[in-house]
C-alpha cells in the first residue's frame, strides 16, 4: 500500500511507506549466526529485548517479523561480533572476525 510518493534529494519519485521489502536476516541467517556465538534462543532474546516465543517462532517459519524486531535482532548479532556481508551471486551471509586471544 502507497502512503505518499515524493521526490528524493536526487529528482527521482520515491514512494513512501511500508511496501515490499526483503529481508536481511532470514529465519536460516538467524539460527546461524545464534549458532556462530553459540547463543541458545533464551541469550538472543535477552540481549534483542524480544521475546523468547518470537525467535522461535520466526526461526520456525511459523511467522514473519517486524522491521523494528529484525534491527533489534541483527543489532543483537553485531554487538555480538557476528557481520552480515553481502556474497555477489548469493546473497547475505555471516562471518565472525579473528578475535586476539
Amino acid at each position: 500500500m502507497t502512503y505518499m510518493i515524493y521526490i528524493n534529494q536526487y529528482g527521482y519519485l520515491e514512494i513512501m511507506g511500508q511496501g515490499a521489502r526483503e529481508t536481511i536476516l532470514s529465519p536460516a541467517l538467524c539460527r546461524a549466526a545464534r549458532g556462530l556465538l553459540d547463543w541458545t534462543q533464551n541469550e538472543l532474546a535477552e540481549k534483542a529485548a524480544v521475546s523468547r516465543s518470537t525467535i522461535r517462532d520466526y526461526e520456525g517459519r511459523h511467522h514473519d517479523i517486524h522491521r523494528a524486531t529484525e534491527a533489534q535482532l541483527r543489532l543483537a548479532f553485531e554487538e555480538g561480533g557476528v557481520r552480515f556481508v553481502e556474497i555477489e551471486g548469493a546473497g547475505t551471509g555471516l562471518c565472525l572476525p579473528n578475535r586476539p586471544g
